[in-house]
C-alpha cells in the first residue's frame, strides 16, 4: 500500500490477474493476421475479440477491488490471530525499542514483572543486567545470558529484528515512526534445570593426593620407639578430618595417601580453610620439628581422570610452592590455602645432584646456550647466570646471558666483567640479538624465576624447545609450562645458592675464576640480607664452596656500597614510614631521583624490620609509571601470600607486587585492606 492510499498488488497473485490481459493482446495480434490472410474473416473475428476485451476488463477491475479486500481481511484476521497466538503463548516474550524501552510484552511476560510494571517503562529498571551493550548489535543476530530476577532464573534470548517489508495492515502495534528495528525478549525458566545440574555438580568426586613434607626429617627428630606412635596419630588426625566430610582416605606410602570426598563437601573444607594442617602440626611426641602437610585437590568436569590430573598438578604446585598448603585446582582455575610457615630445608644434596647431571645432559646436547634471569636484573639473577655461564664453559660450550637494561644494582659488577679481556663481547646480548641466535640446537636457561613474562625474553621460551628453570621462589599458577627440566626450591636462599650446588655435580674439580664465585657469593648475600634472612645448613656449605675458589669479601662489600644520594633517599623513606595496626610498617618513595628506586626501596624494607614491634615492612616507589612493593618480614608473617593477592609473589620473608599505575594513595589503600583481609581470614599467623 502506498502513502496515497492507492491499492497494488504483487507477486503470483499481481501475474495471475495479468493473463487475461497478456490474452486480449495475443488475440488481437491473431485477428490482424487474419484480418491479412482474408480480409472477410478477419472482419467477422473482430466483433468476438472486442467482446472478449470488454469482458476481461470488467471481469479484472471487478475481481480486482474483491481479491485485495480479501487480502487485507485475511491480513487483518492473521495479524489478529498472530497476537492472540503471541499473548497466549506460554514462553514470557517482548518487544523493546533500541534504547530498551518496553513497546509490547504477552500476557506471561507481564506476569514476569507483576505489578511493578509501569507503562512506557524501560526494561532495565526491572533487570539492571540487561542494557543496550548486552543487545545484538547485527540483524538477526541473537545473544543468549542467564538473569535471576525475583529469586527466578532465566535463560534470555534476544535477537534484533528489521521492520522492513511490514505492511501497516499486518502490525500487531503502533511503531515509532523512522524506527528501523527492534529487539525481541524471549524468557525461559531454567531454575529447575540449573538446580538439577548444581546438585549434579555437588555430587561429583573431588580426588586429593596428601604428602607429608618433611616425613624423614620429622622421625629422624623422634625416638625410635616413638617413631610408629607419630606416624599412627598423624594418620589418625587426617583420617579424621576427612571422615567428617564423608572422604575416603587410603594410604599409598608411608608419607603418602589419597583422598576422595564430594564437591559439596569439599566447600565446607575450604569453609574451615583445612584446619589439618594445624592439626597435624599440633602432633608431637617428642618430636623436634613439626610434621606439615601438602595437599593437591582436583576437581575437572570432564571426567574423573581429568580430577585425579588436576590432583597430581595440585600436588606438584604445592611442593614447589614450599609445602604446609593446600592448592586446589578446577576447571574455574587454581586456589592457594596456608602456606604461613617456611619449608624446612633439606640437609641432602641428592635432590641437587641429580639434577646437575640432568642439566649437563641437555648442555652437552645443544650448540647455543642461552641464559637469561628476569626483568630488572638484581645481583642474584646475574650471579645465577653467571654461574651457568661457567658451567657451560666447563662443559666446553659457550653460553650468552640475555642482558637488556643495566639498572644500578649490577652496575658495577656488569662493568667489571665487561672490562675483563679474559671474557667475549657477545658474552652479554639483548633480546633481539638472542632471538637471532635461536635454531633447532638453541637451549635457553631461566635462573632467578618461574613466570614466563618476567623473564628478559618472554619470545625466547616460545621460540625453543629445549627450556630449563632454575628458581628458589615458590611457583605460581602462571608458571613456565614447557621446561624440559624444572629445579625449583623454595627452602633455598637464592638462586645463587642453587647453581653453586650444581656447580660442585656439573663436571669433577671444576675451575671457577675467583670474580665468577664473587659474584655468586654476592647474589646470596643480597637474597639473604648478609645471611641473616633464609639461611640453613646448605647455604654456608655453598658460601664455603664459593669461598674455596676465591670469592672476595672486601670486592663484594665494594659491590654494594651505595652512593650518597642513594643513602639520603634510603633514610627519607625510613623518616615518613608509617605504622599501621602497630605492626606493620609502611613507607613509600616518591621522586628519589636515584638510579635504582626499587632497589633502595627493597633494602628500606629491609632496615624497617630492625624496629621493635615491626612484624612486616612494606615500601612503595615509582619506576618507570609503576609503583613498586617491596614486602620483607622476619618470620611471623607470609609476605608472600599477601603480595600474591596483589598479583605479585616472592618469598615468604621477601616478596613483592607492583601496581600499573602511579597513584601511591590508592597502592596504601589496597596493601592495606589486603592486611585488614588475612588478618580477618586468620592467613596471618599470629
Amino acid at each position: 500500500m502506498k502513502e496515497n492510499g492507492d491499492i497494488h498488488l504483487k507477486g503470483r497473485l499481481k501475474l495471475y490477474l495479468q493473463w487475461p490481459l497478456y490474452m486480449t493482446v495475443f488475440l488481437s495480434v491473431i485477428n490482424v493476421i487474419v484480418y491479412l490472410v482474408s480480409k472477410k474473416a478477419g472482419v467477422l473475428m473482430i466483433p468476438f475479440v472486442i467482446v472478449y476485451i470488454v469482458t476481461v476488463i470488467i471481469l479484472y477491475q471487478y475481481n480486482k477491488t474483491k481479491m485485495i479486500e480479501d487480502t487485507a481481511r485475511l491480513s487483518v484476521d492473521y495479524s489478529g490471530l498472530q497476537q492472540l497466538l503471541l499473548d497466549k503463548m506460554e514462553a514470557p516474550y517482548a518487544i523493546l525499542m533500541e534504547n530498551g524501552k518496553l513497546l509490547w510484552m504477552n500476557n506471561e511476560f507481564r506476569k514476569v514483572l507483576g505489578n511493578k510494571y509501569k507503562n512506557n517503562s524501560n526494561i532495565t529498571s526491572y533487570i539492571p543486567e540487561l542494557s543496550q551493550r548486552n543487545f545484538p548489535k547485527k540483524e538477526d543476530a541473537a545473544a543468549e545470558f542467564e538473569i535471576v530476577y525475583e529469586k527466578v532464573e532465566y535463560k534470555m534470548t534476544l535477537r534484533r529484528v528489521a521492520i522492513s517489508g511490514l505492511y501497516d495492515a499486518a502490525q500487531i502495534l503502533k511503531l515509532p515512526d523512522g524506527m528501523q528495528e527492534f529487539i525481541t525478549v524471549f524468557l525461559e525458566d531454567v531454575t529447575e534445570l540449573n538446580e538439577y545440574i548444581r546438585a549434579n555438580e555437588q555430587q561429583r568426586l573431588v580426588a586429593g593426593l596428601i604428602y607429608i613434607d618433611n616425613y624423614d626429617e620429622v622421625i629422624e627428630s623422634v625416638e625410635e620407639v616413638r617413631q610408629s606412635l607419630l606416624v599412627a596419630l598423624i594418620d589418625r588426625k587426617i583420617n579424621q578430618y576427612f571422615a567428617k566430610a564423608n572422604g575416603i582416605v587410603k594410604k599409598m606410602e608411608t608419607d603418602k595417601y589419597f583422598v576422595v570426598v564430594q564437591k559439596q563437601l569439599l566447600d565446607k573444607l575450604t569453609e574451615d580453610r583445612f584446619s589439618v594442617l594445624e592439626d597435624v602440626k599440633a602432633v608431637s611426641v617428642g618430636n623436634k620439628i613439626p610434621a606439615t602437610l601438602s595437599i593437591g585437590l582436583g576437581f575437572g568436569k570432564e571426567s574423573y581422570a581429568q580430577s585425579h590430573n588436576y590432583a597430581r598438578v595440585s600436588i606438584d604446585l604445592a611442593l614447589a610452592r614450599g609445602g604446609d598448603q593446600v592448592v586446589v585446582k578446577s576447571n574455574e582455575g587454581i586456589k592457594y590455602y596456608g602456606g604461613k610457615r617456611e619449608m624446612t630445608a633439606k640437609n641432602t644434596r641428592v635432590k641437587a645432584r641429580v639434577k646437575a647431571e640432568a642439566l649437563r645432559e641437555y648442555i652437552t646436547t645443544k650448540e647455543t646456550i642461552l641464559v637469561m634471569g628476569h626483568k630488572m636484573t638484581d645481583v642474584d639473577s646475574l650471579g645465577a647466570a653467571i654461574g651457568i655461564y661457567r658451567a657451560a664453559a666447563a662443559l666446553g660450550k659457550t653460553a650468552h646471558i640475555v642482558f637488556n637494561e643495566v639498572s644500578a644494582a649490577v652496575r658495577s659488577l656488569y662493568e667489571d666483567f665487561m672490562k675483563n679481556t679474559e671474557y667475549p663481547d657477545d658474552m652479554f646480548v639483548d633480546s633481539e640479538e638472542a632471538k637471532d641466535m635461536v635454531d633447532d640446537s638453541t637451549m635457553v636457561i631461566v635462573v632467578d624465576t618461574n613466570r614466563p613474562q618476567m623473564t628478559e625474553c618472554p619470545e625466547l621460551l616460545r621460540m625453543t624447545k629445549t627450556i630449563v628453570v632454575l628458581d628458589h621462589h615458590r611457583q605460581s599458577s602462571d608458571n613456565i609450562e614447557n621446561a624440559m627440566l624444572s629445579y625449583i626450591e623454595p627452602y633455598a636462599s637464592s638462586a645463587c645458592e642453587m647453581v653453586a650446588e650444581i656447580l660442585q655435580y656439573i663436571v669433577d674439580e671444576i675451575d671457577i675464576p675467583a670474580v665468577e664465585a664473587s659474584s655468586l657469593y654476592a647474589g646470596m648475600m643480597i637474597d639473604t640480607n648478609n645471611f641473616t634472612n633464609r639461611t640453613g645448613v646448605r647455604t654456608f656449605e655453598a658460601a664455603a664452596f664459593l669461598r674455596r675458589h676465591g670469592a672476595d669479601i672486601p670486592y663484594v662489600r665494594k659491590i654494594f656500597r651505595d652512593d650518597m644520594d642513594s643513602y639520603r633517599a634510603k633514610a627519607s623513606i625510613i623518616s615518613n614510614a608509617e605504622v599501621y595496626r602497630q605492626q606493620f610498617a609502611i613507607a613509600r618513595g616518591e621522586n628519589l631521583k636515584v638510579d635504582g628506586p626499587t632497589i633502595i626501596g627493597a633494602q628500606a624494607a629491609n632496615e624497617l624490620l630492625d624496629i621493635d614491634g615491626i612484624r612486616a615492612s612494606f615500601v612503595l616507589t615509582n619506576y618507570n609509571n609503576k609503583i613498586y612493593v617491596s614486602a620483607r618480614s622476619i618470620d611471623e608473617i607470609n609476605v608472600q601470600v599477601l603480595m600474591e593477592k596483589l598479583g605479585g609473589g616472592g618469598h615468604m620473608n621477601a616478596a613483592g607486587a607492583q601496581f600499573e599505575h602511579t597513584d601511591f594513595d590508592e597502592s596504601i589503600r589496597r596493601v592495606k585492606e589486603q592486611i585488614d583481609r588475612m588478618i580477618e581470614k586468620g592467613d596471618i599467623l599470629g
